[in-house]
C-alpha cells in the first residue's frame, strides 16, 4: 500500500486546509487499502488559487521533466565552447556545427547537435555565489527558489527536515493537481545528494509529506547501468491475498463508517473525500502506475535509442509517466554531485570522464527524450528543463571552491553557464542570452535560477508570486523571482 508517512497532529501548514493529516486518517479509519494515498489526492486537490497573469507560455504546460544534470555540467565543454582562448581555457574537445546556424557544441554531443533546433539553448545563466559555492545549498537554490540560513564552511546543510522550503514539484502538484489516477510527482533514479547530505530540497518541506514525491530509487551501486532494470514497484501492488472485488467491499465498509458519524462527514464535506478516495482506489486496481513503470513494454530498438544505461532509462521511463499522467517527473544525474567517473563535477579527469561516460550518455538520452516527445505530440504540452546547479571554470587547474583541480579538471563556477528549456510553447532553436569570449560572464540577458523556476511556474498557469505558508504559518511566495516570457514563442 502506498503510505503518506508523516507526524501525527501536525498540519500541512494552510490555513485553508483546515484539518491534520491524523484527522483524515481517522475519518476514514487507516488500515482501508489505499486510503493515504486518497488524502494525497483529497489535499492536492486544495489548492490555493493565485491572480491569473497570462502573457506568452502561460499555462501551456501539462506536465514537467526536469532533468536534473546535478554536479555541475562543463558549459565549455558540452554546448558553449569557446575558440581563439588560451590552452588553459580551451576546451579539449573539437567544435561542430549544430541545427542552429552559427551554435556549435562539442564533439561529445552529436546527438543533440541535431536536434537543438526542437528547444532553447539559455547561455547566460547566472548567480552570484554568498555561499553556493558548493553543491547542496546550490541545488537547494534551484530545487526550492530560497537559500538557507544555515551553510557550512564546506557549503553542505543540514539533512532535510519539515522547516524547508517546498521543491518546485511539491508546490505545483498542489496547486495544479491532476485529475488523473496517476502518481502525481515521481523522482528517480536516485536522490539529490552530495557526500552524506541526501535529498536536500528533494522534498515538500513544510508543506507535509503528503506532497512528497513519489520516490523511485532502484537498488545498485551508480555504476550498474542496468539497475533500472530491477525497478521493484512492490507498494503499487495488491498484495496476492487481496483481490478487487475485496477491495470494492472495503469501500463499501468505509461508507457505512461514514454513516455513522454524520457529525464529522459534515465537517469534512467541502473535502469530497468520496471523490478522492475513488480515484485511490482506481490508481491501485487499474494498476496504472505499475504498467507506465515497466520498461519492458517497450520495444528494444527504442529502449536502444535511449541507451542502455540508467540515465537513458530513466528518461524513457519519464517520457512513459508524462504519458501515463503524472504532473512532475524529476530525472536526477544518476551519480552522486561530488565524485568520481560519470559525475559531472570534473576536478581531475575530465577529458577522460566526459568523452567516455558522461557526456555521450546525455547526448543519447537527452536528444531520445526531445525526439520522442516531439513525434508522440507530448512535446506541445510537455516542458523539458535540463540544468545544472552551476558550470565549471572557464580557467583550467584553478581553484575557485577551496577543492583541489588537476590541469584537466574545472573547479565550480556559478557566474556563468548553460542549461535547455524546451516544449509547452518554448521557442524552438533558440539561444537566449550570449557569454563573453571565456565563457566567465553573460553578456548579455542573464538568468538567475529563480527566474528559471518562475518561468515553470508561469508555464503551469501559477503566478510565480502565489502566496504559501510556512511552518510558522508566515507568507511566503513561491520564488521572488519573475518568468522570462523571452523564452516562449
Amino acid at each position: 500500500m502506498l503510505r503518506i508517512p508523516g507526524d501525527f497532529c501536525t498540519d500541512l501548514c494552510d490555513s485553508h486546509l483546515k484539518m491534520t493529516r491524523r484527522d483524515l486518517l481517522r475519518i476514514g479509519g487507516s488500515s482501508i487499502l489505499g486510503l493515504s494515498l486518497g488524502s494525497m489526492l483529497q489535499l492536492s486537490a486544495k489548492a490555493n488559487t493565485a491572480g491569473i497573469t497570462g502573457g506568452p507560455g502561460w499555462g501551456k504546460a501539462k506536465s514537467i521533466i526536469m532533468v536534473y544534470l546535478q554536479g555541475g555540467p562543463s558549459h565549455l565543454d558540452l554546448w558553449d565552447p569557446k575558440e581563439n582562448v588560451p590552452d588553459k581555457i580551451r576546451s579539449p574537445f573539437k567544435n561542430i556545427s549544430t541545427k542552429i546556424p552559427g551554435t556549435q557544441f562539442t564533439e561529445i554531443l552529436p546527438g543533440l547537435a541535431k536536434v537543438n533546433d526542437r528547444f532553447t539553448m539559455i547561455r547566460s545563466m547566472s548567480y552570484t555565489p554568498n555561499g553556493l559555492f558548493n553543491h547542496t545549498a546550490a541545488i537547494y537554490q534551484i530545487m526550492t527558489g530560497y537559500t538557507t540560513d544555515k551553510v557550512s564552511p564546506s557549503g553542505q546543510l543540514e539533512p532535510p527536515n519539515a522547516k524547508d522550503f517546498p521543491n518546485f514539484g511539491s508546490n505545483i502538484i498542489r496547486l495544479k493537481p491532476s485529475n488523473e489516477p496517476m502518481l502525481p510527482f515521481v523522482m528517480l533514479p536516485r536522490p539529490l545528494q552530495e557526500s552524506n547530505v541526501v535529498g536536500k530540497g528533494g522534498t515538500a518541506g513544510f508543506l507535509g509529506k503528503a506532497f512528497d514525491p513519489y520516490t523511485l530509487f532502484p537498488e545498485g551501486d551508480d555504476m550498474n547501468m542496468s539497475k533500472m532494470d530491477g525497478i521493484k514497484t512492490d507498494d503499487l501492488k495488491l498484495p496476492p491475498e487481496v483481490f478487487s472485488m475485496r477491495l470494492q467491499r472495503r469501500a463499501k465498509l468505509r461508507e457505512s463508517l461514514n454513516e455513522a458519524m454524520p457529525d464529522i462527514e459534515k465537517a469534512v464535506e467541502q473535502y469530497n473525500l468520496n471523490e478522492y478516495y475513488d480515484r485511490a482506489l482506481n490508481l491501485i486496481v487499474s494498476g496504472r502506475a505499475r504498467k507506465a513503470f515497466d520498461l519492458a513494454q517497450e520495444s528494444e530498438a527504442i529502449r536502444d535509442r535511449y541507451g542502455r544505461n540508467t540515465f537513458g532509462q530513466s528518461c524513457l521511463l519519464a517520457r512513459r509517466l508524462v504519458e501515463a499522467g503524472t504532473r512532475v517527473v524529476e530525472v536526477v544525474w544518476p551519480k552522486i554531485a561530488n565524485s568520481d567517473n560519470h559525475s559531472w563535477d570534473v576536478h581531475v579527469g575530465l577529458t577522460d570522464r566526459m568523452k567516455n561516460q558522461s557526456g555521450p550518455m546525455l547526448d543519447q538520452g537527452l536528444s531520445a527524450l526531445f525526439e520522442d516527445l516531439d513525434q508522440r505530440g507530448l512535446l506541445s504540452e510537455t516542458l523539458v528543463v535540463a540544468i545544472g546547479e552551476f558550470g565549471r571554470s572557464p580557467e583550467k587547474g584553478v581553484s575557485t571552491s577551496g577543492n583541489g583541480n588537476s590541469a584537466d579538471g574545472r573547479d565550480h563556477w556559478p557566474y556563468c553557464y548553460t542549461s535547455v528549456i524546451g516544449g509547452a510553447g518554448v521557442k524552438r532553436g533558440y539561444v537566449h542570452g550570449k557569454s563573453d569570449k571565456t565563457g566567465s560572464s553573460p553578456l548579455e540577458d542573464p538568468v538567475h535560477p529563480s527566474e528559471i523556476l518562475a518561468t515553470i511556474y508561469h508555464a503551469f498557469g501559477i503566478d510565480p508570486e502565489t502566496i504559501v505558508y510556512n511552518h510558522l504559518k508566515q507568507p511566503r511566495e513561491l520564488v521572488k523571482a519573475k518568468a522570462v516570457t523571452q523564452f516562449f514563442a
